[in-house]
């Protein structure tokens, strides 16, 4: 199937500097991408690219198997976007809104079935200007679907969101995939990424530096993981078998433990403990957060 995003050798130029130095990107249809990068990294223009709204110096893009430089007015009726800040239409209601913006499109979907689409079947009759920071996220998710499109870009959707809003918009955005949509996102909070993407890809300084699953980013599945627990009452680090003192990492009240292997050393830790008839309450094994394993790939190509 052909991808829905193919881009090879992208480079934007402003005089000298270069922001945007040669990346290559693919995205399959139906798929949740995120794009994550620090300010000034290339992020920003490299969507404004994909969305037609500014031109490359060198490159093939191809969205929706249209080179989005060339894209018409059916082309864009295939397209949805969702700004980071944008101001209700003054005086209309939700309904109202998306009846102005339905309009638009060729073949818009039923307004009634989009405000129910993103949980604002109680806010219908209610205008942009009074309805909540969450709210008002969800009517711009409503007024970027109100065409069906096939592809759907969402730049930086919770940002200045509470914790309960930001879960809210998170289950919309999880729902474009059963809807088969394809959406690009772009995010500052780790968190999101790894709860609503399929795949990542992280730019700095103009390149794309890793890509992966959240899972996968940066080799995230293969590095050490930590193992951190309270020493029992009378018992010391020098009581602890060899095998584990051997991958002692610090003791600042709880004793951390760095391993390749963290199936093999839990079993020999957990061994140990329960053959003294010893608890280990707080035990916690993880491995590097996806926020580590950004910072650290951006910070090095930084």
């Amino acid at each position: 199937m052909e991808p829905v995003v193919s881009v090879r050798g992208l480079r934007k130029r402003y005089g000298q500097f270069e922001a945007v130095a040669g990346i290559d990107l693919e995205i399959a249809r139906g798929e949740i991408f995120a794009f994550l990068g620090p300010n000034g990294a290339g992020k920003t223009t490299t969507v404004e690219i994909l969305e037609g709204f500014r031109a490359r110096t060198a490159g093939e893009v191809s969205v929706l198997g249209v080179d989005p430089a060339h894209g018409d007015a059916a082309w864009r009726n295939r397209v949805g976007a969702v700004l980071q800040e944008s101001n209700a239409e003054p005086g209309l209601t939700v309904r109202e809104s998306l009846q102005l913006y339905s309009g638009y499109y060729l073949e818009p979907r039923d307004i009634d079935e989009t405000i129910a689409l993103v949980g604002l079947q109680e806010k219908a009759d209610t205008t942009g200007t009074k309805l909540s920071g969450g709210q008002r996220r969800r009517l711009d998710v409503a007024l970027a679907l109100i065409g069906d499109p096939e592809l759907i870009f969402l730049d930086e959707p919770t940002t200045g969101f509470d914790p309960s809003a930001r879960r809210t918009a998170w289950h919309v955005i999880d729902g474009l995939r059963e809807l088969g949509k394809t959406v690009f996102l772009t995010t500052h909070y780790m968190d999101e990424a790894e709860q609503l993407a399929d795949r990542i890809a992280v730019i700095a300084g103009g390149r794309i530096v890793a890509e992966g699953t959240p899972g996968t980013l940066g080799g995230r599945n293969s590095m050490a993981a930590t193992i951190r627990f309270t020493l029992p009452e009378g018992t010391g680090a020098d009581d602890l078998p060899p095998e584990l003192r051997a991958l002692l990492a610090g003791e600042d009240g709880r004793v951390t433990l760095t391993t390749d292997t963290p199936l093999v050393h839990l079993h020999a830790l957990t061994g140990w403990a329960i053959g003294r008839g010893l608890d280990l309450p707080d035990l916690d094994v993880r491995q590097p957060t996806l926020e580590e394993v950004y910072l650290e790939l951006t910070e090095e190509h930084a």
